[in-house]
């Protein structure tokens, strides 16, 4: 079968290849692909940029949705041939550390994953080791998101615990970022989703597409006499004056100014992750999910756009 293959490491090396059509392992299903989204760590896999464990050649792509067509010899009945799947990217975890004991296997040091080390859904068939059905509602397109809306919900609820009243500032309108601003605004928070000049048919998409009615150019509040935005949402009332005192601005910053002035009565920021590459254009290359705490008990989120 066909499928996108990185065949060596190093900046590029990646080229549509025949690669075999492996069975699922005992532990495993086989899925057909339908619907396969291109994740931001795909494009590091091609720049050769990761930092996680990657073995090649392999078959890129993690984020997927398909129907299950073959079972390994121990999946029990809780999936069946037939059945409208997503899936999760992990394929080996030790099941004994701590992480994987608590619950937390995205953490095992041994975790290993398709697309990296095990070949992934760039391709039509994949063998999964961790499987949900999909509802019937959901399209096979949405479902090869659910995945990254995962991330989202588990840093912005799980992690951060936005909720009710609070004001939480998005940096970034990526896939991500929207999905953050989505699911903030859900729990109950005051959205406003910041971008760059780079970022206009994003936050145009955001505001009319996506119903977020809070939408920032960074590049325009910068300007001399520009209103800080959360100071006005504040005094037209649309979100509540802050709980309690905030310093997290001081994690708000940009190579084209600061503009950390504009949230300092924020509840919660989401932002990209800096990486220590150039920033071009305004445009700050993103990194990775993850969550924090400031020092005065603020929550943050960190994510990539």
């Amino acid at each position: 079968m066909q499928a996108v293959v990185k065949y060596d490491r190093g900046p590029g090396f990646v080229e549509m290849r025949e690669v075999a059509d492996a069975p699922p392992g005992p532990r495993q299903v086989k899925v057909e692909v339908r619907a396969a989204g291109i994740c931001g760590s795909d494009l590091h896999i091609y720049h050769d940029t990761i930092n996680y464990k990657i073995r090649t050649p392999v078959v890129m792509g993690h984020e997927f949705s398909g129907v299950v067509v073959e079972k390994g010899s121990e999946v029990g009945d809780e999936v069946a041939v037939g059945d409208r799947v997503t899936g999760e990217p992990s394929i080996e975890i030790c099941g004994r550390c701590d992480y994987c004991r608590s619950g937390h296997y995205n953490m095992c040091p041994t975790r290993t994953v398709m697309g990296y080390f095990h070949d992934g859904c760039f391709a039509p068939f994949v063998n999964a080791a961790l499987v949900h059905r999909l509802p019937d509602g959901v399209s096979f397109e949405a479902g090869a998101l659910t995945e990254l809306l995962a991330c989202c919900v588990h840093s912005v609820i799980e992690q951060a615990g936005v909720t009710v009243g609070d004001l939480v500032a998005v940096i970034g309108p990526g896939p991500v970022g929207l999905f953050s601003s989505l699911v903030a605004a859900a729990e109950g928070g005051s959205v406003v989703l910041c971008g760059t000049s780079r970022d206009r048919d994003r936050l145009r998409f955001a505001e009319h597409e996506l119903g977020l009615p809070h939408v920032l150019d960074v590049e325009d509040a910068m300007k001399p006499g520009a209103p800080l935005v959360i100071e006005d949402l504040i005094t037209q009332g649309i979100t509540p004056a802050p709980k309690k005192p905030s310093n997290i601005a001081k994690r708000v910053q940009y190579d084209l100014g600061d503009i950390a002035a504009g949230f300092k009565k924020a509840d919660v920021v989401i932002e990209r992750r800096f990486t220590t590459k150039p920033v071009h254009q305004g445009y700050i290359e993103p990194h990775a999910v993850v969550a924090s705490t400031s020092e005065d008990g603020q929550s943050l989120v960190w994510c990539s756009s």
